[in-house]
């Protein structure tokens, strides 16, 4: 089951089954099976609070993955910060749509084992968004 809500937010607008069926398609390209995803969007503050209260660090960040996955099955919690995806959006010139599909599956990406800490990690995350993001258009 994929979930989406907000905190201290309005809810973004979405095709619920249309990502659903995005992020099933792309975990299954990973030799996953989607189980229970919660996207939680919020603001700049609150994606603060998390990141602090969570992971102890003192900054603001676009998106927090807590991970709960199995050897076979994505799980977790998607914290994803609206006023950053949008800031992120107007940065890199696109639009707030599109960059918000890249940190949706930015996140599932994360789930399935994907990191971006080092520049070749990075780069690599960043392919492989592309590659997800052709599926969904």
């Amino acid at each position: 089951m994929i979930t989406f809500s907000a905190q201290d937010i309005k809810l973004p607008s979405l095709d619920e089954r249309k990502i659903g069926r995005w992020i099933r398609s792309v975990g299954a390209d990973y030799g996953f099976s989607v189980g229970n995803i919660n996207y939680i969007f919020c603001s700049d503050e609150r994606e603060l609070e998390v990141n602090r209260e969570f992971l102890g660090h003192d900054y603001y960040t676009d998106i927090i993955t807590f991970d709960y996955s199995t050897a076979s099955t994505l799980n977790g919690d998607i914290f994803i910060s609206l006023d950053t995806v949008r800031s992120n959006a107007e940065m890199v010139g696109t639009s707030f749509e599109e960059e918000l599909n890249r940190i949706l599956i930015h996140g599932i990406l994360h789930l399935t084992g994907q990191g971006d800490k080092t520049p070749e990690t990075k780069a690599e995350m960043t392919k492989k968004e592309d590659l997800a993001l052709a599926k969904l258009n």
